[in-house]
């Protein structure tokens, strides 16, 4: 089911009225029931596999609360993973691994005979799976207790507004909140209300209306050059964050509506200074998740300089991985490893090049600046993560600094003249709002303005949905991981 359907427009207030037309203890089965038919509504048998993997993640971690022996407890650690990680790699990486060993043994004309695995991806396994495997090692580190309810604890993992692209949510930040009773709040119901409209303004608004240039561009970019591959690259950048930071405004405000608080998962990030600043604004929750159990895991910056550089790395190569079986994902992580790292061994240079362009006592031109390159450098990056494979990288790479005439914009059939103008206007009213809101949640933002802007900004947001909003029930770019 997708937030932007007709289907979720029926179920979502049903599922609010018996939430709160229901008895504490009986909330729990309905948001169960819920989230499970939402997931469902995908495909049934994937159902069997959610329910694998939780049922395996309870039992571990129960039975890592009755021991006291690390040894004892390592081992069950060592059973979730095997678990959860061979499910994860079976579905979803099986068929890269097969495939590039069937390629490499072709090379050498040796022969190669294990078969294609063929099977769709489940929806938002990488994020279920992650965020079940949170539970587990934080039981194991102690940091949560052992869950007593299996259905609270299913809860937690299928939590439908967040349950197939995150935010990844951590068990002693929301396992807790489901044990609670929560009353009607007008203002966070109201609040919710105000977050989930703005994702649907970038969802259904900006995204869907750059997918019309983006996506015919990017599946054939021999078919163009120049200046329609350099826009598709900076419309895929908005695409790509209005598509995912509208789904996780949907699902916060979802559950706030309930009375539940998830994390915020972007905090404006294309206003960042560095990639370092970046990756603090951008998919927080996945990021933190990749700091706290895999950069520390592997010594984070608690050792040498040039093993702190390699650790920060790999995690992100292994991010890259996590986003898809595909060697263009892969590269994509390894960039911003590779950003990071340079930026770390040339920290000395850049603070030389600030003095002595005197930079330094020019402060604000110097933030526009740093916001402009790490801006671009994402954007490049973007281009090998959007790409279908390495090949075609290279040749948007090599068609894009080619023909730089405005006569020479090809607009694909799919967008008409209108869409691709107004592109460009949403863009700019979507980052005025976030030059304007600062580091406040759009609901906060809004309630400090007298009371016609509030209205006028309300009018405003919704016009531009229930008109300009595309009805195509695109799915969300993020479901595919």
């Amino acid at each position: 089911m997708l937030f932007n359907s007709f289907h979720f427009l029926i179920f979502f207030p049903i599922v609010i009225i018996l939430y709160f037309a229901l008895p504490h203890r009986f909330r729990w089965v309905i948001l169960l029931t819920a989230s499970l038919y939402f997931y469902a509504c995908w495909k049934l048998e994937y159902l069997a596999l959610i329910l694998l993997s939780i049922t395996v993640d309870y039992f571990n971690g129960y039975m890592m609360g009755r021991t006291k022996e690390k040894k004892k407890k390592k081992k069950y650690l060592v059973l979730s993973l095997v678990i959860n990680l061979g499910i994860l790699f079976s579905f979803k990486y099986f068929n890269f691994f097969n495939d590039s060993l069937r390629e490499l043994f072709n090379k050498f004309n040796l022969f190669y005979g294990i078969p294609e695995f063929k099977i769709l991806l489940p929806v938002g396994i990488s994020f279920y799976t992650f965020q079940s495997l949170s539970y587990v090692i934080d039981v194991y580190r102690g940091i949560t207790e052992p869950a007593k309810h299996y259905g609270i604890y299913a809860l937690y993992v299928t939590y439908f507004p967040q349950l197939v692209a995150g935010p990844i949510e951590r068990s002693n930040h929301l396992l807790p909140q489901f044990y609670k009773s929560f009353d009607f709040d007008y203002k966070r119901f109201t609040d919710g209300l105000k977050l989930m409209a703005w994702g649907f303004f970038k969802k259904m608004v900006v995204a869907d209306r750059l997918y019309l240039f983006v996506d015919p561009i990017f599946n054939n970019p021999s078919e163009y050059s120049g200046l329609s591959l350099l826009i598709a690259a900076y419309f895929f950048s908005f695409q790509i964050y209005c598509d995912f930071s509208g789904y996780s405004d949907i699902a916060v405000g979802a559950a706030r509506m309930m009375g539940y608080d998830i994390m915020y998962n972007f905090n404006r990030p294309y206003f960042s200074r560095s990639i370092a600043e970046f990756w603090r604004r951008w998919h927080i929750s996945l990021s933190t998740w990749f700091k706290d159990y895999v950069y520390f895991s592997l010594g984070g910056n608690r050792v040498n300089k040039y093993r702190h550089l390699f650790n920060l790395f790999i995690t992100f190569v292994i991010s890259g991985l996590w986003h898809g079986a595909n060697w263009t994902y892969i590269i994509w992580g390894a960039l911003h490893g590779l950003f990071l790292v340079i930026g770390s061994l040339c920290k000395g240079i850049k603070e030389k090049t600030v003095k002595f362009f005197r930079l330094d006592r020019l402060p604000v031109l110097h933030k526009y600046i740093q916001v402009f390159i790490t801006f671009n450098l994402v954007t490049f990056a973007l281009v090998v993560f959007r790409a279908k494979s390495m090949s075609d990288v290279f040749v948007i790479f090599k068609n894009m600094f080619s023909n730089w005439t405005l006569s020479s914009i090809k607009i694909p059939p799919s967008c008409e003249k209108f869409d691709f103008g107004f592109s460009f206007f949403v863009i700019l009213i979507m980052e005025i709002i976030h030059k304007l809101q600062k580091n406040d949640e759009i609901p906060e933002f809004i309630s400090k303005k007298p009371l016609l802007y509030r209205w006028v900004f309300y009018y405003l947001i919704l016009t531009m949905v229930f008109i300009f909003g595309k009805y195509s029930s695109n799915q969300f770019i993020y479901f595919q991981f």
